[in-house]
């Protein structure tokens, strides 16, 4: 059964097209889009956009526990969002160049609202 009625003028090459973009696969991008849908991980790539810092500082300026914001961080690293190096017996997170353009996006946006 054809859900296009007739009447409906629209090419097959074009009808092709759109269903060779809506079966793309987009995964990545859906996962970093469901990272960005919590408010407290946008608030620690734009707090590391400013420098890179411990998880611990996190713990000191939210009301987050330090097994939270560690998970916030997991889910930003496993985004390719963040990473990390460790720095004596501390793990110190900083942007990838990835998370620096994704706060750029999330900055155009918010101008535009």
């Amino acid at each position: 059964m054809r859900a296009i009625p007739p009447s409906y003028d629209i090419s097959s090459e074009i009808l092709e097209k759109v269903r060779s973009l809506v079966e793309e696969d987009v995964e990545d991008i859906a996962f970093i889009f469901k990272v960005l849908s919590d408010p407290i991980r946008i608030g620690i790539l734009k707090a590391l956009n400013a420098d890179d810092f411990c998880v611990c500082v996190f713990v000191e300026v939210t009301d987050q526990k330090y097994s939270a914001l560690s998970y916030h961080l997991k889910l930003l690293k496993e985004a390719k969002l963040v990473d990390y190096r460790k720095k004596g017996k501390f793990i110190i997170y900083s942007l990838t160049e990835l998370g620096k353009e994704v706060l750029e996006v999330i900055a155009e946006i918010k101008k535009s609202l």
